[in-house]
Order: C-alpha cells, then structure tokens, then sequence
C-alpha cells in the first residue's frame, strides 16, 4: 500500500513540476488529413498535447518550454509540409503532400 501511495504522489508531483507552456501557431491546411500530419509532426517528448482546427487555422499547443523552444516547434511543422505565421515549407516537401493537402492552390474543403 505505502508503495501504492509513493507512485501516486511521484507521478503527481511530476507533473505539477514539469513547465508547460501553452501557445497557438497559425498553421496552413485544408482537410482531416493535413490535421493529422501538422499533428503528427509535434508527437515528440516535448510537446504534451496539439490539436489543429481546420477553420481557424490554428493549433493549440502545450509544450516544455524548457526543453523546446516555439520557434522550433514552427520548423518542424514547416518540414512536414506546412507553412507557419513565420516559416515556409520547402517547395519539394509541399509538392509531395496529397493533393488535398495543397492548401496554397486548392480551395478550402
């Protein structure tokens, strides 16, 4: 039981220690799959949790601002394919991206 209770608290304590930082990007998109590749490209350690909305445009993100920066964040959106407020995607990224993904030349769906 005492052991029960120190992984509790442990766990606990961890979390309220640990500096989240919760910011939104402006990210490029059109459809449910661009959402699932912007988000896709912030599953690492640092970021606790992201959720894109297709109509604002935006991402809500919650991260360990000691351990990542925004602007890293922005970069590794940018490599996916989508253009940030601050950062481009490379053209040879966005031209490999689906065809409803191109958000710079197609309608929104």
């Amino acid at each position: 039981m005492k052991i029960k209770l120190f992984l509790v608290l442990t766990i606990l304590f961890s979390t309220l220690v640990i500096p989240k930082e919760k910011k939104e990007i402006k990210v490029f998109g059109n459809c449910g799959m661009c959402k699932k590749k912007i988000e896709k490209s912030l599953k690492i350690k640092e970021v606790y949790n992201s959720k894109w909305d297709q109509k604002s445009k935006m991402i809500s993100v919650v991260y360990n601002e000691k351990s990542i920066s925004l602007d890293s964040l922005e970069k590794r959106i940018a490599a996916a394919g989508y253009d940030t407020e601050h950062y481009k995607a490379k053209d040879e990224v966005y031209n490999e991206l689906p065809g409803c993904c191109l958000y710079r030349t197609v309608e929104e769906h």
